[in-house]
Formats: structure tokens, sequence, C-alpha cells
């Protein structure tokens, strides 16, 4: 089997109801060896729920969730996956070295200590105490634990929260490197940037239902609109009242449209304003992409 249509995780019509809630309308998802997988959604979407069942900490009302083609809570599967969720209770006296090795004794054939050390970008770290770190410190190091048992799926639930630009950058090529030695990577973010740069596919959920799953490519091009960025003497009360418009606004002083047909808009921009420069067509964005399927899931239900 190609490893990247093996499937090692599974949600299969997964349902979950807490008291009157529906946390999860019948769910499917498979996650493939060797791929990034980004789960993406609202808050109350089912993100988390998802996540939970897959780990075993949640029983689904309906359905099955399998991991490793066995029940999440089994120990056997639970040994092959990394876990760095949203919060952590990480003892604050222990060094960040102390953590690490704590952490891989667990395992039988752990990950090297440096390769850890390495990854995470922790080498200036290791003899602080854990409870003294920043917050995007302590998120390094949380990593950095995920990794430690050689996983061969990690969950990754918003895990460049509290990061910097540098940090975030560290932490993504990261997991590029463990991606290309075939692990599989289920990954939930607010950060929409990030999973179009990380993300071999993408599912979208609302509800606790599925409104889109593919390629990141194949995600944007559900949304036709493209974005005119220029600097134009034309106001933005006059943009926004042009037919094929969808949205104006003024940004550092230049013009940002939201539109359906770019070449049609420039033709009467341009008749208005001979002058207008710095001049940027692009397409739809994931993000402007997530916004149009929720908002649309939302409106048919």
């Amino acid at each position: 089997m190609d490893m990247a249509t093996q499937v090692i995780a599974r949600l299969d019509g997964a349902r979950k109801q807490y008291g009157t809630v529906q946390a999860l309308a019948g769910l499917d998802l498979d996650i493939h060896r060797g791929e990034v997988l980004a789960l993406l959604g609202a808050n109350g979407a089912g993100k988390t729920t998802a996540i939970s069942l897959l780990l075993g900490l949640a029983i689904p009302t309906q359905g099955n969730a399998e991991l490793f083609g066995q029940l999440p809570h089994e120990i056997v599967a639970r040994r092959r996956i990394g876990v760095m969720l949203q919060t952590a209770s990480i003892p604050d006296n222990n060094t960040v070295q102390e953590l690490l090795e704590l952490t891989r004794s667990y395992y039988p054939q752990p990950r090297a200590l440096d390769d850890c050390i390495r990854l995470a970008g922790l080498q200036e770290l290791l003899k602080r105490r854990y409870g003294k770190l920043s917050g995007g410190q302590q998120r390094r190091v949380q990593f950095a634990l995920a990794i430690c048992g050689d996983p061969e799926l990690i969950f990754l639930d918003e895990p460049t929260t509290g990061l910097d630009i540098e940090s975030r950058e560290t932490l993504w090529n990261a997991i590029r490197s463990l991606v290309a030695q075939g692990t599989a990577v289920l990954l939930t973010t607010h950060y929409l940037e990030e999973a179009q740069a990380l993300a071999d596919r993408v599912v979208v959920i609302h509800n606790g239902r599925e409104v889109a799953q593919g390629t990141v490519d194949e995600i944007r091009a559900v949304v036709s609109e493209q974005r005119i960025r220029c600097r134009s003497l034309v106001s933005q009360e006059q943009l926004a009242a042009w037919p094929g418009v969808h949205e104006a606004r003024v940004v550092d002083g230049r013009v940002e449209l939201i539109v359906e047909d770019a070449a049609s808009v420039l033709r009467w921009l341009l008749s208005l304003d001979p002058t207008l420069d710095e001049l940027e067509v692009t397409r739809a964005g994931l993000a402007d992409a997530f916004l149009a399927l929720t908002r649309d899931s939302q409106e048919t239900h």
C-alpha cells in the first residue's frame, strides 16, 4: 500500500452528544500516514471533540473511532502517538532537560534527545525550569515532549499560539522534517496561513459537520472571489457601492477590494482614476474560502 494512502486513524460517522448539545453530527475523517491534515473550524465547530474521540478521551455516541486499527484508548495504540494540546499540566520545578529525559523514559524506543532538542529549538533552555519560561518557550517544550516517543502520528492543537515569528518558523520546519520521515500530523489552528503553509489536506467543519475537504488549492477554488489592492483616489464609499464589489476597505492608505470579476472592476476603476498605482490582484486565499464556506453552511442550516 502506498504510504500516502494508508489510513492510520479515522472517525466513521462519529456523533457525540453532550446532554442536549450535539458536538459532532456524523463526521467522517481519515488521517493518512506521512501527511499534514489541517482540521479547521470556528470555536465550537467540533474540532476538540473530534480530537478527544481519536485520543480515546471520549467515546462516540454513535459511529466509530479508530487509531491504528484499534480502539483509541488502547495503550498499544497510544504509544504510537504524540500529543500537544492547547493546555498542558507540566511540573513547574523540573528543568527542560529533566522533562525531556523523563518523557523519553516512558517509551521503549524514544527519539534521540539531541534530535528533540534540535527540532524544538531548545538548545539554550535545557537548564531552565519549566515554570520560569515564557508562554512561547513552554509551547516549544510541549512540542519536544510530544515527539519524544518518535510517534507515527502527532496531534498538534493550536501549536504556535504565543510563538514569535522566528519560533513559529522553527516549528514549521520541524513539522515538515517529521512529515518527510513518514510521520502524520493532525493540525488544528486559527492561523489559516499556517494551514496554507503546512497542510497536504484540509477538512473544514461547521456545527459538527464537514463542509469541505481537499487540498489547499481545492478549498480555495470553491470561492471565485478575487482581491484587488492598489492606491487610488476613489473614495471607499464609491468603491463599496459598485456592482460586483463584495467588500471595500482602506488599509494603510491602500484600497482593498473583494470582487467577483477583477477585470471588469479594474476597467471601471481605471476610468475613474487613471493615476492608480501599486496594483496587485490575487485570488481568494484559504482564509477567504474558510469564511465563505462556514458562512454558506450557517445559512443553509
